[in-house]
């Protein structure tokens, strides 16, 4: 009887990586794989990072970064593609121009530029650059203070479904508005999801969990969304089970230790 072999269902991350394992390619790697995806990772840069932060930034040289994508994607077939934090024009521009040599699709953005306390990661001219990539992905994750760089407008929990589809309209993307960072007291944690192929916002709601061990929740969100992706699920049914094991894996590390600082959502549940 002749072996049959299927393919994985393959996720490429191109982002940087976090030696303490809380976020970037670590997590990416992590929720990949708990969603029941193949990663595979092209680094863009290494941090000197913990639990308590980051201490020092390296940038891999754009001449290893394109020879990273060329290996990967002339050899295997991605289903989707996660994209985290791209520090400089220069990077931007070339996995802009290898997504459309590939003819890559369902590509997810996570537009990292503020960190939780609100200080920005990039420059002002990088940001100018994300901003024209995000026409050319399927998806756009921003978190509340990013969303608020992006359109320059206070965001609150009753202007949430209003903003996201500024953000989309004013983009020409679609949008996952993250709402972990509006803390209203409440016991539902709410993500608000705007469709630029329909013009639609959906809602998905999860339990909040008080908690700090939350680093690297969106690195792992979005990744986890590209993994379900690359098994077919539509966009709105990713979201929805993206955010739904998110919310699970924060709650199943709410009781673990890691470090002296915030420590990592428990990607594997255990």
């Amino acid at each position: 009887m002749e072996d049959i072999k299927t393919p994985y269902n393959s996720v490429l991350s191109i982002a940087g990586s976090d030696s303490g394992g809380c976020a970037g390619i670590q997590a990416d790697i992590k929720s990949i794989s708990a969603c029941g995806a193949y990663a595979a990772t092209v680094i863009t840069a290494t941090t000197a990072q913990n639990t308590k932060g980051v201490t020092d930034i390296h940038a891999i040289p754009i001449s290893h970064i394109e020879k990273q994508l060329d290996a990967v994607l002339s050899d295997i077939q991605f289903g989707a593609i996660k994209i985290g934090m791209l520090h400089s024009c220069e990077v931007i521009k070339l996995v802009q121009e290898k997504l459309a040599e590939y003819e890559l699709k369902n590509i997810v953005l996570d537009p990292v530029m503020v960190t939780t306390s609100g200080h920005k990661l990039i420059t002002d001219d990088a940001i100018a650059c994300l901003k024209n990539l995000f026409p050319k992905v399927s998806l756009i994750t921003p978190n509340i203070p990013e969303a608020e760089l992006l359109i320059g407008q206070k965001i609150t929990s009753d202007n949430m479904k209003v903003m996201v589809k500024k953000i989309g309209e004013q983009f020409q993307s679609s949008v996952l508005l993250k709402g972990g960072h509006i803390n209203d007291h409440t016991i539902i944690m709410t993500d608000v999801f705007y469709d630029d192929n329909t013009g639609e916002v959906s809602i998905i709601t999860n339990p909040r969990v008080h908690t700090d061990n939350t680093h690297g929740t969106g690195c792992s969100l979005s990744s986890s969304i590209a993994a379900y992706l690359s098994l077919g699920e539509p966009m709105l049914s990713a979201i929805t089970k993206g955010c739904n094991y998110v919310n699970k894996a924060i709650a199943a590390g709410k009781h673990k230790t890691l470090g002296q600082g915030n420590g990592p959502i428990n990607h594997f549940g255990l």
